[in-house]
């Protein structure tokens, strides 16, 4: 599983760099995620926007994460395509998780207000 990281506006910004986040890339997705994510500021923003598809383990994945930051940490998500956000919203996890359209809305501090 490919991510890259940068830090942002006090924001930790991790990209998923591939199209799909299924039960055949789930577990990578974790322990990607943990190692990316094992320090650094109290936000945590998982940029989707080249992720085209995600299963139940892809949304169990992201669960997972968002447990193992822990109670001083958030995630949020950002730029999800629309089949990815349908699977947030289905599930009803858009009321678990903050969904910003883009990146940029989720830097945005005015957002963070609403």
């Amino acid at each position: 599983m490919s991510l890259t990281s940068t830090v942002a506006d006090g924001a930790q910004v991790v990209t998923v760099n591939a199209q799909r986040i299924d039960a055949a890339m789930a577990i990578q997705f974790k322990e990607d995620m943990r190692t990316e994510t094992d320090s650094g500021p109290p936000r945590v923003i998982l940029d989707l926007s080249s992720v085209a598809f995600i299963d139940s383990s892809g949304l169990g994945a992201i669960v997972a994460v968002m447990k193992q930051l822990g109670k001083d940490r958030r995630l949020d998500l950002a730029g999800l395509t629309p089949m990815v956000e349908k699977v947030f919203r289905l599930t009803r996890m858009d009321t678990v998780f903050n969904l910003f359209d883009t990146l940029q809305d989720a830097l945005d501090p005015e957002q963070l207000e609403h």
